[in-house]
C-alpha cells in the first residue's frame, strides 16, 4: 500500500496539482484506507486495495457522517477517493471502481463572506496598514528600515488581495519578472498552472514600488525577474500561514472585531466588482475561474444592486408620479 501511495503521490505531482492538494488527497487517502483496513482487521500497510468494495466506500461515508463531519468535507473525502481510482484504473491496479457509484451527500452551498466597503476602509487605514505613506498621525516618522520594509510589505500583500483578487498562494508564488509596473498588470499562474493576465492597481503599483526601495535599504535579495515578490526578514519567501498572521494582526489594528483570512478579501473583490457594475464573464476571467458557476455564488451577495437596477429599469417597479 504505502508504494501505492507513492507513486500516486508522484502521479499528483506530474499532474500540476498544487502542493496544497497533494498534501488533502494524500491525508484523506490514509484517513480512508485505515478506516477500510480496520474492517478486515488488518492495519493498513497489509490491506489489499482489490478487497475494497463499494459497501466499505458506503461504511466509510456513513462513519464521517455519523462522525459530525459536514457534508461539503465528506464530499471532498470522497472526491480523493474517487480521484485515487481513477488512477488505479488507469494503472490496472484494481479491475473495478468501488466508487464508481457512491454518491457525495449533497451540500447548501454556503455564501462567501465578504467585507462592506467601509470595513475595508478601515483595514487599509489601520496603524500598520494604511494606504498613505507613513505620517505622524499613522506612523511614527523615525521608522527603521526594518519597520519600513514591513510597513510596505503589508501594503503589498493588502493591495495584491483586495486589488487584484489574488489566491493566497498565487500571491506568495509571485516573482518580480510577473509584475509589469509600466503597464500595471499582472501575469498569475493560477489552478492547473493556468496563466491569466490581470491588471494592477494604481495603489498597488505605488506599493510595490516602495517596498522594492525599502528592501533593497534591508540589503535582501535583488529584485530580480525570478526573484520572489514577498519576503520574511530572514530573507526567505513568504508563506501563506505568514500571511494569515499578517491578515490577523492588521484585523486587530483596525478594530473590525470580525475573522479576516485571505480568501475573503478575495471574495470581497468579487462582490464589489459586480456591485460597480462588471458583468459575470469579466470577474470570471478575473479570478481565473475554470466555470462560471464558481462566479456565479457573488451574484448573491449582490441583490441590492439588482433591486435597485430592476428598480430602475422595469416599466411597473414603480407607481406612476
Amino acid at each position: 500500500m504505502e508504494k501505492i501511495l507513492q507513486q500516486y503521490s508522484q502521479y499528483l505531482l506530474a499532474g500540476n496539482f498544487s502542493e496544497m492538494t497533494r498534501i488533502a488527497y494524500l491525508g484523506d487517502l490514509e484517513q480512508f484506507f485505515i478506516f477500510a483496513a480496520s474492517r478486515h482487521g488488518l492495519k493498513m500497510a497489509d490491506l489489499p486495495i482489490a478487497q475494497i468494495d463499494g459497501l466499505t466506500v458506503r461504511a466509510f461515508v456513513h462513519d464521517l457522517m455519523l462522525g459530525g463531519v459536514g457534508k461539503r468535507s465528506v464530499a471532498r473525502k470522497l472526491s480523493s477517493v474517487r480521484s485515487f481510482y481513477k488512477y488505479a484504473m488507469s494503472e490496472n491496479l484494481v479491475s473495478e471502481n468501488p466508487v464508481q457509484l457512491i454518491k457525495a451527500p449533497k451540500n447548501t452551498p454556503n455564501l462567501p463572506r465578504f467585507l462592506f466597503r467601509e470595513h475595508v476602509d478601515k483595514l487599509f487605514m489601520s496603524p500598520a496598514a494604511t494606504t498613505q505613506p507613513p505620517t505622524a498621525s499613522h506612523q511614527p516618522p523615525d521608522l527603521s528600515p526594518k519597520d519600513e520594509f514591513v510597513f510596505w510589505r503589508e501594503q503589498v500583500i493588502l493591495e495584491l488581495l483586495y486589488g487584484s483578487g489574488l489566491r493566497v498562494s498565487e500571491l506568495v508564488a509571485l516573482n518580480f519578472g510577473q509584475i509589469d509596473l509600466t503597464n500595471k498588470l499582472l501575469r498569475i499562474l493560477g489552478k492547473g498552472r493556468k496563466e491569466r493576465i490581470i491588471p494592477l492597481t494604481d495603489l498597488a503599483a505605488r506599493a510595490v514600488r516602495t517596498y522594492r526601495e525599502k528592501r533593497e535599504l534591508m540589503r535582501m535579495p535583488l529584485a530580480e525577474p525570478a526573484a520572489a515578490l514577498l519576503l520574511n526578514l530572514r530573507g526567505g519567501r513568504l508563506t501563506t500561514q505568514s500571511v494569515r498572521r499578517i491578515l490577523n494582526d492588521c484585523e486587530r489594528k483596525a478594530q473590525l472585531n470580525q475573522h479576516i483570512h485571505p480568501h475573503m478579501l478575495r471574495h470581497t473583490y468579487a462582490t464589489h466588482l459586480l456591485d460597480g457594475g462588471a458583468d459575470l464573464r469579466s470577474v470570471q476571467e478575473l479570478l481565473g475561474h475554470k466555470n462560471l458557476s464558481s462566479t456565479q455564488i457573488y451574484t448573491h451577495l449582490t441583490k441590492d444592486r439588482l433591486r435597485q437596477t430592476y428598480m430602475k429599469a422595469h416599466p411597473r417597479a414603480k407607481l406612476p408620479d
